[in-house]
């Protein structure tokens, strides 16, 4: 949805749910081939060591403390690493309130929108291997996508008007939310079709495709910045290239090597007591979670029309893996006590290509965004997550070429190349507009505790 930066962000917020694209299940069954999983060392240093002043993280832990005894927050998990070293490693209140349950790093989360990234690295390793490029029309894989048409107005008589698309949308704009797609949650006569199409309905990714292609896109491609279901779509070519199912090409090339060994679509029988509830907020008040809100809730099953923009689930640990391999060009396990060369799933340059803005000046007006995510001068976007490439110019404390994403529920991550640093935050948390608000704190919570960066 395009939001202006000037509308409130709870409105934005509501978009958010959305991200998550199809809900209809969800984890991974073990690989069918031996995998060799990265090993990595997840024993905390003293923040001293890395550049870190350990009496100032301090103030983080008081934060997100501060979210829970107010009754904001359930519980939460955060993780903070830098040189491929574990810095802070910390759990925060229940993982499920009625039970009493406490939050324990082995606790699983709906990463919803956080599926954005694992759904680009997946594309870019099918790019890797040759089988598409930035510049070709989407329709080169989709063939249902060759005649789409453009939202062009009303006629005096209130009827819809479409025009032709000044170019075919192409790959490069499927993975910057520029193509022309809406995720049918906005108040524009576009979004009402995608709104009742029903897409997240659909048997599969096949049907999926078949209902958006019934819908005109919201504006010509390459004009505009709009969140939208096109990871959704990524997650299509991804089955159609690769000839695998989503969850099992993910399983296979991202999940096993880097040893993910809870990421998934769906939460298996013998991991759920580690589940987390799932809770929202609700005039004010923290509710928990259930499927009378509109989002099933149990992800007891592997789906059938997996979500590429927001089915997944994973542990805090696990998607920090996920993370230290895009930061580590790449590659998890070689500086991090693993086989150099055995858990490589990208090349550095492949990482570089994903993680750097795309959008061009004219999209970067403020105009465009989902939330307090506002494309700005110094904040753009790249392939699957969003991109500060000039801090001082956006205003943020973080170092040059931070590249991150976040999901519906709050959970959310980051990966500063210039300060070698990873975090990840896990909540569960939705339609609340202290989401945002808390992720972009955070940020200069743990920037002010980097003291001593030539470390």
């Amino acid at each position: 949805m395009k939001m202006p930066a000037s509308l409130p962000i709870a409105s934005a917020l509501i978009s958010l749910i959305f991200v998550a694209g199809s809900f209809s299940g969800r984890a991974q069954q073990p690989a069918t081939a031996p995998v060799q999983a990265a090993a990595i060392d997840m024993t905390p240093v003293k923040p001293e060591s890395v550049g870190f002043s350990a009496e100032r993280l301090e103030r983080l832990h008081a934060a997100i403390q501060e979210e829970i005894d107010q009754k904001h927050l359930a519980g939460a998990i955060t993780l903070l690493a830098r040189h491929g070293k574990i810095v802070d490693y910390r759990t925060y209140g229940m993982r499920d309130m009625a039970a009493a349950t406490p939050m324990t790093k082995d606790t699983i989360f709906r990463d919803y929108s956080m599926t954005k990234p694992v759904t680009g690295v997946a594309m870019m390793i099918l790019y890797e291997e040759g089988k598409w490029l930035p510049s070709d029309p989407i329709s080169k894989y989709i063939p249902e996508f060759a005649h789409l048409k453009v939202f062009n107005g009303f006629d005096a008589n209130g009827k819809m008007l479409l025009a032709d698309p000044d170019h075919a949308p192409t790959m490069h704009e499927l993975m910057t939310h520029t193509a022309g797609f809406t995720y049918g949650n906005a108040d524009t006569p576009v979004d009402k079709i995608v709104h009742d199409l029903k897409q997240n309905d659909a048997k599969n990714l096949q049907e999926r495709i078949n209902l958006l292609a019934q819908a005109p896109l919201l504006y010509q491609p390459g004009t505009r910045w709009v969140y939208s279901p096109s990871m959704d779509i990524q997650g299509y070519i991804v089955e159609k290239l690769s000839g695998q199912s989503l969850p099992d090409f993910m399983r296979d090339h991202i999940f096993a090597p880097l040893g993910m060994s809870d990421a998934g679509f769906f939460v298996p029988a013998d991991k759920r007591a580690r589940f987390a509830a799932g809770y929202h907020e609700a005039n004010g008040e923290l509710a928990a979670e259930s499927t009378t809100n509109g989002i099933p809730d149990d992800y007891a099953t592997q789906p059938t029309n997996p979500s590429g923009g927001g089915g997944l689930v994973s542990t805090a640990e696990d998607y920090y893996r996920f993370a230290q391999m895009l930061l580590d060009n790449g590659e998890l396990g070689g500086q991090l006590g693993g086989t150099r060369g055995e858990t490589r799933i990208l090349a550095p340059a492949t990482v570089k290509l994903m993680t750097s803005n795309h959008l061009p000046a004219a999209l970067l007006t403020g105009q465009f965004g989902i939330g307090q995510h506002i494309m700005r001068p110094g904040f753009g976007y790249g392939y699957n997550c969003a991109v500060i490439y000039d801090p001082p110019l956006a205003d943020l404390s973080d170092g040059k070429g931070t590249f991150f994403w976040d999901g519906a529920a709050g959970t959310w991550f980051w990966a500063d190349p210039t300060n070698d640093i990873i975090f990840v935050g896990m909540i569960q948390r939705r339609t609340s507009r202290y989401n945002h608000d808390l992720l972009y704190r955070v940020h200069a919570l743990v920037n002010q505790a980097l003291v001593d960066p030539s470390k």
